[in-house]
């Protein structure tokens, strides 16, 4: 028999405006530790020199963390020019140099063409997987890997910043599965000075702002008192880009059961993926279909 995790049952969001130095599972531990729960996930690493919104889930609210996921994110970053490393960022070995400096038409000309639906390849150093091994693994022992391109929704990227001739401020919203480092990159190449990320911030991602973040040391802090409960934010709001159907009593105790329940939708499709609540709380995940909703996910949230 598996030996049940120690810890409370306890359900919702937290928001840390992460620091430069801890991983994200660290922050994630920290937390956990913080509130004495039993379960807890992030919805997006950030690279431990890098800033900003670090969404942990805990207990149910695990559950809703692909919908974070999915959902746009918005990144502020500074981008070294005529430096291109190994890691695509400061913290690697330099590979090249370049003398060349572009104006600032030249950039946002080249920054056009990193909008909309791109191919992106990762860096040589990150998590993605090549024959069962993390490519950074591989990368630490000097191996150079041909890592297959990934798509890449970008929203907007724009220059907001030339603080002088090396370096430029982009902001980018962008779909999941973005690699900020790869975008310095490849920028460097397409204007043919090459580049790197000098520092990385993390400025909202679905409904979580930063501004609105605990610091660690806050949490530190707070740490297994009401007043860090406080700062807890409610599941439901990592379902926001979903729309939602009310169930009734009947068809609430059918939804947790993992069974089809009758729910009331308004401008709500068949087939729609939404989410059901009743009396305020949720209940389940899953899809529309005929005055049901049939749960794919179903939420078991104890008294807080």
């Amino acid at each position: 028999m598996a030996r049940k995790r120690k810890g409370r049952d306890i359900s919702g969001w937290i928001v840390v405006d992460k620091p430069a130095g801890p991983s994200s599972s660290a922050v994630v531990n920290k937390v956990r530790w913080a509130f004495d729960a039993r379960k807890a996930g992030h919805a997006g690493t950030l690279d431990p020199e890098a800033t900003g919104v670090l969404a942990i889930a805990l207990g149910e609210a695990t559950k809703t963390v692909p919908y974070i996921t999915d959902a746009l994110k918005a990144y502020e970053f500074t981008v070294r020019l005529g430096i291109s490393t190994n890691t695509d960022d400061a913290e690697g070995e330099v590979l090249a140099t370049s003398d060349l400096r572009p104006d600032d038409g030249a950039i946002k000309e080249a920054l056009s063409r990193f909008i909309g639906d791109i191919e992106q390849v990762p860096p040589q150093f990150s998590a993605v997987k090549v024959d069962g091994q993390r490519a950074y693994a591989r990368a630490r022992d000097g191996e150079a890997m041909e890592l297959a391109a990934r798509p890449l929704y970008v929203d907007s990227l724009l220059l907001i910043d030339r603080p002088d001739a090396d370096h430029v401020t982009l902001e980018m919203v962008c779909g999941k599965g973005g690699y900020v480092r790869s975008i310095a990159r490849d920028l460097g190449v397409a204007l043919g000075c090459l580049g790197h990320v000098r520092s990385l911030r993390r400025v909202w991602s679905g409904p979580f702002d930063a501004e609105a973040g605990l610091t660690l040391a806050q949490v530190d802090e707070l740490a297994r008192t009401p007043e860090l409960d406080a700062h807890l934010l409610p599941l439901e709001m990592g379902l926001a880009d979903l729309p939602e159907v009310t169930a009734s009593a009947e068809g609430a105790a059918k939804l947790r059961n993992g069974n089809p329940g009758m729910v009331f939708a308004k401008d709500v499709d068949y087939g729609d993926e939404c989410w059901a609540s009743y009396e305020g709380r949720a209940v389940a995940v899953g899809r529309f279909r005929s005055g049901e909703l049939h749960p794919s996910r179903v939420f078991n949230i104890a008294d807080q």
